[in-house]
């Protein structure tokens, strides 16, 4: 399982100049459950586990084999092992990331990427939740957040309940805050070049009954 990485917070913390206290600490075991009870009532299913082992398993157990997955870049979906996971091929899911990575062409990849968020299974961290409710994600081009409103078969989150804050305007102000300078220092790691918040999804109500699971982890996860 592949736990703390050179991107995981604790490793960014210092360089992104974020305050870890203020924006990613795990609430009260009410608190949690009455978000867990709020998201629900907005039509996102919630499974509640109590850390990242558990969470891969029910990922596992979601997602049939042979299924078409996809799933944006989430420092969270690295440290429960996912990434591993999908590398190894033992889930027998359909990679369509896979594909995207192979194809030399740009322009065929660039499309390959477009549609990848019409995924049968799209599988994709949040950046904050909000305890009445709402889950939030932002990134710069919208490769992930895209699959949220409509596009994916199947939506599958994955958090810490870390990530929850009270309201939605402070969930707002932990991407800002928080998430946001985390992933920008992460982009400078790994690319060299500086992120932004170029598009943002708050997921305030599903309507497709069963077409959103939210698979929410006790631990301090990602940011």
């Amino acid at each position: 399982m592949a736990g703390l990485t050179q991107f995981s917070a604790e490793n960014l913390a210092g360089e992104a100049r974020v305050d870890p206290a203020r924006w990613s600490q795990v609430p009260s075991e009410q608190e949690v459950a009455e978000t867990a009870a709020a998201i629900g009532t907005r039509g996102t299913r919630v499974i509640r586990v109590k850390d990242r082992r558990e969470a891969l398993d029910v990922l596992v157990r979601l997602i049939p084999r042979g299924a078409e997955v996809m799933n944006g870049s989430s420092t969270t979906l690295i440290e429960i092992g996912y990434e591993d996971l999908l590398k190894s091929g033992k889930a027998g899911w359909v990679s369509l990331h896979d594909r995207i990575t192979a194809e030399n062409d740009a322009a065929k990849r660039a499309e390959l990427r477009r549609k990848s968020v019409t995924a049968d299974y799209f599988v994709s961290g949040a950046n904050a939740i909000a305890r009445t409710g709402e889950i939030l994600a932002c990134d710069r081009t919208g490769s992930r957040v895209g699959a949220w409103p409509f596009a994916a078969g199947r939506l599958i989150l994955v958090s810490g309940t870390n990530k929850i804050v009270p309201t939605l305007e402070e969930a707002l102000r932990r991407i800002r805050e928080y998430a946001f300078p985390l992933e920008n220092a992460r982009a400078m790691r790994a690319y060299g070049t500086p992120s932004r918040i170029g598009k943002c999804v708050i997921l305030a109500n599903e309507e497709v009954a069963g077409r959103v699971t939210l698979i929410l982890i006790d631990e301090t996860l990602g940011y």
